[in-house]
Order: C-alpha cells, then structure tokens, then sequence
C-alpha cells in the first residue's frame, strides 16, 4: 500500500486512465460491430415515421377539405398504413454490396469490409472471430489514411484490392465450404478452419505493414519537431 500521497494520487490516476482505456476500447468495438445493424434500424424507422405522418397530414387535409372519411376512408387509412409497413420492413438494413472495382473509393471499400466482418462473425469458428476483430480495428485508421493516397499508388492499391476482394473472396469461399466437411485436412494437413485461421492471420500481418509504412512518415515528421524543441528550449542549466 502506498502511503505517500502523491504516490496513491499517481497509482489512483493510473487505475482510473486504464479504466477509461479499456471503456473506451469495449464502446469503439461495439460501435464497430454493431453500427451497421442500429444505422440500418435508424433509417427504418425513420422511414417508417415519415410514411405514417405523411398518411395522417394527408388524411387531415382530406377531412378539411372534402369532409369527413367516414368508416370506409378509416378502412382505406387502416390498408395504407399496413402497406407503408410492410413496405418499409422491406427495406434493407444494410446498402447493396457493390462488386469490387479498382475505380471503387476506399471509404466503400472499407466500409463494405467493416460490414461483411461484423455480420459474418458468428458464422466463424471462435479463432477466426477473434482475427475477424483485430482485421476490424485497423480498419478506421486504414480508411483514414489510404483516403490521403493517390490510388495508383501501388501501397494503397494492393490494400484495397486485399480489403475489397481477396478477404470477402476469403469468407465468401469458406462459408460455401459445408460445416460436415470444415475438419478435413488439406494437402498440407490443415483443416478448412485452421486454414481460414491462418489467412486471416496473414491479411492482418499484411494490413499492419501497411498502417505502419503509412504512419513512419507522421512519427518522423513528429522524432524531428520534438527533437527541434528540446534543442531549441532545453534549459542548459537542468
């Protein structure tokens, strides 16, 4: 136990900034996960609130101005309103998955990514889902950055073709794979699993080499201008 007071405000702002570490990582997951599936809810009952006030205006106006609707406009009302229902539970939660393109913007490339992942995870086996997620984090800071990129450039371009086609090929491939068949192994001894595992393990790798080529430069940029301020302000006398 720390006596000195200093010491126990130290260890007590250390206990409280892992805290607030870990909160925040557990919120920035969850939004991850499961953003796509509340944003998809919002627009449905957004639309849904729209169509009802709309049919209710509409219905107002009718009675002001023609007169009343009596039970077969209630009836006529009661009809719209089920097929206003209907047509928004509809909808799709999710924006129609475009196939990739070279010519596709990064932000729909990740994002599309972000949402295959999030959707797909409970179809994978518990170590997938764990690489699933760690692919899932890095993908902010990948949007972020390849965004700044010329899309030509052959960094940037391997990313998004991985991201767009090679890991959704990936999940894609080994969903059609039959759960009977998943525990068979493979020329080289693996299981469709174990093999599923060790490629998402690969495209992490490959994604992590690319988040750090394009932040070397901002660490850089940063070593240099901390390096001018302590020369620059430095007391000689400390």
């Amino acid at each position: 136990m720390a006596r000195d007071p200093d010491e126990m405000l130290i260890r007590a702002e250390e206990m409280f900034r892992r805290f607030d570490s870990r909160t925040s990582d557990y919120v920035r997951d969850a939004g991850r996960r499961y953003g796509p599936t509340a944003r998809g809810l919002a627009k449905r009952v957004a639309g849904l609130g729209a169509g009802l006030l709309a049919l209710a205006i509409a219905t107002v106006a009718f009675a002001m101005i023609v007169g009343p609707i009596g039970l077969t406009g209630l009836f006529i009302v009661s009809i719209l309103a089920l097929a206003i229902l209907f047509l928004v539970g509809m909808m799709p939660t999710e924006p129609k998955r475009v196939p990739y393109r070279e010519e596709l913007p990064t932000k729909t490339v990740v994002r599309q990514l972000s949402s295959l992942l999030s959707r797909e995870r409970a179809a994978l086996p518990a170590a997938a889902a764990r690489r699933a997620d760690a692919i899932g984090a890095t993908l902010p800071l990948l949007e972020q950055r390849l965004a700044e990129l010329d899309p030509l450039d052959p960094v940037a371009a391997d990313a998004r073709r991985l991201m767009g086609k090679h890991l959704p090929d990936l999940i894609d491939r080994y969903e059609r794979v039959p759960p009977a068949y998943r525990q068979e192994k493979d020329g080289e001894g693996m299981t469709v699993d174990e093999r599923l595992v060790a490629s998402l393990d690969a495209a992490k790798t490959a994604l992590d080499d690319v988040a750090d080529r394009l932040s070397r430069s901002d660490r850089e940029a940063f070593e240099t201008q901390g390096r001018f301020i302590e020369s620059r302000y430095k007391d000689p006398a400390a």
